[in-house]
């Protein structure tokens, strides 16, 4: 007799509540699909709440030369032309129509002098491009998604953890679950599922991410047949807290940087103007008079400081500030945004950032510099999916948000995450409308596939006296952190995969005491199956990628090399392993390739 669990059936179902979750949803149930969405946290609490900068959008309002071709340039630039350039032209394109519907739908941009959105700068961007609310854009683009959901009448599935997504006749067909709170089990029958889970930082021990992001949904698509490709690029962003050790690894938006912060090393040098790389050599400020004027709005006759390089360079930047002996204090650099900016416009522009510092930290960032390092912040690597569509490789399942992999390439431009949010998460919810009309009724899932997932999420009850799932997790962040961080070798690398296998048999052996109810240690045993495979993930196509590029830096080969540039490493499941291959990217179209080469 098998465990018994809740039954529901959608024609579409949502995993995950942040922007993509949200966006895809609300366009799959306008497309007349019963829609699902169901979410591990609660309601509103997603990860796309602590975005804070801004969405990035050509909509002109700062500067009337912007435009998606600008935008593209500086997305398939700033991935160090890794990117697929379909996903990187339709993002550039329908991002602006994106953010003028959130604003029809409620959201309260701020406003320039004359009543239009007003658009910061930011890393990688040629102009001042994204959308924001003062620093807390990601939480009005939540507020305003959940609410259009809400009213449309969407149900909602909080706080479950989705386990598996079962595969009938090759198609993906529902979701198994169980309640974090009492711990029974769900089984969703669907025509089609979409994967929006966002991201993998709690692999990491010094993150910017939430409790949450934990590869749910990389390691639920590997276990349902579906490629994932880029899993080496994970970008470190330049600027989270680094003291006191109890906050390490919150963010610091890159929108003090946009606001005119600077970075300094311990003896008092502005750094970065050290550190333009080559190929931007021409656009970005050589004196500190140059970059102030920027700051200051006249973005016609000087060009930008250099704080507001791609995310990749400014946090190696740090770390070797480090190196050579001149980081700051606690191992990573100030950011001074109170010698540039009044204390009205900082509490004005940056008020969680003030808030932030003054809670956790006891500064006041109008008055003394932050404290700041790298911290684990987003993985440009996900599941392979098709631009138009967002369909993964398992007919049926869609992806979008961070879980997906393409436009992003080797490393994400700051702002890009956000309008990538809403303009592949409506794809993702059309895609899946469009799939799931195909079929008169969802697959029928058989009870012993059901059956088989709950034993294995329920095992570690079986094991009387075993190890500690806390101790594992923790063994394996440490590993991370130390062998496949910001910058990689062989021997390391090799070493976090043959660490990774150790901790699989620790992970076999973990025991778990009293029941499913309330029950933390249980829900680390079961992150730790998805902890696991996106770290082997990460490490394995790091190592077979033997260069440096964007978010993946190799110290045994610090150079890109021209004969890996647009080949992809692909990783599907083979049994009980993994299986990894390289495949060359589609070539640009020429018309595409001359906007990259010559400026739009």
């Amino acid at each position: 007799m098998g465990i018994d669990c809740q039954r529901h059936e959608f024609d579409v179902i949502v995993i995950g509540a942040g922007g993509a979750g949200l966006r895809a949803a609300i366009e799959a149930s306008a497309q007349g699909a019963k829609t699902a969405l169901i979410c591990k946290s609660l309601l509103g609490k997603a990860h796309t709440v602590m975005a804070e900068g801004g969405a990035a959008a050509a909509l002109g309002n700062m500067r009337a030369e912007d435009n998606w071709r600008v935008h593209f340039r500086d997305t398939m630039r700033g991935g160090k032309m890794h990117g697929n350039w379909r996903m990187a032209q339709i993002h550039a394109q329908e991002a602006p129509d994106r953010i003028r519907e959130l604003e029809q739908w409620g959201a309260l941009f701020d406003r320039t002098h004359i009543g239009r959105i007003h658009q910061r700068p930011f890393g990688g961007h040629t102009y001042d491009r994204l959308a924001h609310v003062g620093d807390r854009t990601g939480l009005e683009m939540i507020r305003v998604l959940q609410d259009k959901g809400v009213h449309m009448g969407i149900e909602v599935f909080m706080e479950a953890t989705v386990i598996d997504i079962p595969v009938v006749d090759g198609r993906a067909a529902g979701a198994i679950a169980y309640w974090r709170e009492t711990g029974r089990f769900l089984l969703f029958s669907a025509k089609a599922v979409v994967l929006a889970t966002g991201g993998i930082g709690k692999a990491w021990q010094i993150t910017s991410n939430s409790w949450e992001y934990t590869g749910d949904g990389h390691a639920l698509a590997l276990r349902a047949g579906a490629e994932l490709i880029d899993m080496e690029f994970v970008q470190f962003h330049p600027t989270g807290m680094i003291w006191p050790p109890s906050v390490k690894g919150i963010l610091v938006t890159e929108g003090v940087r946009g606001e005119g912060g600077i970075l300094k090393n311990s003896e008092g040098e502005r750094f970065m103007f050290r550190c333009v790389p080559e190929m931007f050599k021409g656009e970005y400020a050589e004196t500190e008079e140059e970059a102030d004027a920027w700051v200051a709005g006249d973005h016609v006759n000087y060009r930008r400081p250099p704080e507001l390089l791609t995310r990749d360079v400014v946090a190696k930047a740090i770390m070797r500030e480090n190196e050579e002996g001149r980081g700051s204090e606690h191992g990573g650099a100030y950011l001074d945004i109170a010698s540039k900016r009044s204390a009205e416009d900082i509490r004005r522009k940056l008020p969680s950032m003030h808030h932030q510092f003054m809670e956790l930290a006891g500064v006041d960032i109008t008055r003394e510099p932050m404290e700041v390092g790298p911290t684990t912040h987003y993985v440009m690597g996900g599941i392979k999916v098709d631009p138009e569509t967002e369909e993964t490789t398992c007919p049926g399942l869609f992806a979008a948000g961070e879980v997906a992999a393409g436009l992003h390439g080797a490393n994400r431009l700051g702002g890009n995450s956000l309008s990538d949010l809403i303009v592949f998460g409506r794809r993702a919810g059309l895609g899946a409308a469009e799939s799931a009309k195909a079929l008169a009724k969802a697959p029928a899932i058989p009870e012993e596939r059901v059956q088989v997932a709950i034993a294995e999420a329920l095992r570690p009850f079986d094991n009387p006296s075993g190890e500690n799932a806390f101790e594992v997790q923790a063994a394996l962040q440490a590993l991370m952190q130390s062998k496949c961080s910001i910058v990689r070798d062989q021997a390391g690398l090799e070493e976090a995969i043959s660490g990774i296998a150790a901790l699989r048999e620790r992970a076999r052996r973990v025991s778990v005491q009293g029941n499913r109810e309330y029950n933390p240690g249980w829900n680390t045993a079961v992150d730790l199956r998805s902890q696991l495979d996106i770290a082997e993930m990460c490490a394995r196509a790091a190592l077979m990628r033997t260069e440096s590029r964007g978010g993946h830096t190799r110290l045994d080969h610090p150079d890109s090399d021209p004969a890996q540039e647009r080949i992809e490493n692909v990783i599907t499941r083979d049994g009980d392993a993994m299986r990894l291959e390289s495949r060359k990217q589609p070539d640009l179209p020429e018309d595409l390739a001359k906007i990259i080469r010559e400026g739009a």
